[in-house]
């Protein structure tokens, strides 16, 4: 089983080859004819070449959003403090008044807004925002260092191999039908890694030895997830309270489930 350093590593390198065409796709929207004169002009008159690359071209909309949300995840596991650039040079900034060629993003450029001045003056339009994506796929790219740094750590990725193999045996005995038992172990792993989560943002505990809930706690109140993602962990902990204190009621194998493969999305998205 390829380990997390591994699956970083391969979702890394797909993104960055998505960036080419992404970027190619937000020039030819960007410039329409103009770039296909271009392409036509590189590929030596090709016409069947150029045709060929403007066939493998995404549709910069959609193909944009779904590699901006996987490269957040990446960058915020692997390069956290880069993350606030790599989200302000899409997103338009707060309290934003009027909009000029400095505070255009590329969310502004997925709208197709365009701002002119006099009535045929370009203030900003799409190709405003070329250098914003520009940049956030330097951003990818610098993770690669982190890859081939020394300095690297990879206590987290560690931490995440070994919960996955904890889960797998969890699976396991769900399978056997052995509730309590697989409903602890995910419980175990919950508690595992929301720990590991207040570690890496510094945050101090109380207690010697926290529960779920008071690792819950402490992650809100941290500002660290959201009360959304804060009713989830306890919903999870309260299915894990019931497999390891509740003896008289037993775990449904839907209930075990559910917790299983929570904890499973909560170590994949909680860091």
């Amino acid at each position: 089983m390829p380990s997390n350093l591994d699956r970083y590593k391969k979702d890394f390198e797909r993104l960055l080859r998505d960036s080419v065409l992404i970027q190619q796709s937000f020039a030819h929207l960007c410039y329409g004819k103009e770039y296909e004169a271009a392409l036509l002009k590189s590929c030596k008159d090709d016409k069947k070449a150029a045709k060929e690359h403007m066939d493998a071209l995404p549709d910069f909309k959609s193909a944009y959003q779904s590699w901006y949300s996987e490269s957040l995840v990446l960058i915020n596991q692997l390069l956290p403090d880069r993350l606030s650039d790599f989200i302000r040079l899409y997103e338009k900034p707060k309290g934003r008044k009027e909009i000029s060629f400095e505070n255009y993003r590329i969310e502004d450029a997925l709208q197709g807004l365009r701002v002119t001045r006099y009535g045929s003056e370009v203030v900003a339009d799409r190709s405003s925002a070329m250098s914003h994506l520009d940049q956030q796929v330097a951003i990818l790219k610098s993770i690669k260092g982190r890859f081939e740094s020394s300095l690297f750590d990879i206590r987290q990725l560690v931490q995440a191999d070994l919960l996955d193999s904890e889960l797998d045996a969890a699976r396991e005995l769900l399978k056997h039908k052995f509730m309590r038992a697989a409903g602890a172990i995910a419980g175990v792993v919950l508690e595992k890694h929301l720990h590991e989560v207040c570690v890496a943002h510094n945050i101090k505990l109380t207690k010697k030895n926290p529960t779920i809930s008071d690792l819950n706690d402490a992650l809100k109140n941290s500002a660290v997830i959201e009360t959304p993602q804060w009713r989830f962990h306890q919903h999870l902990g309260d299915i894990r309270n019931l497999c390891d204190h509740n003896k008289k009621v037993e775990p449904t194998p839907e209930q075990v489930s559910d917790l299983v493969e929570g904890v499973a999305k909560v170590t994949k998205t909680v860091f």
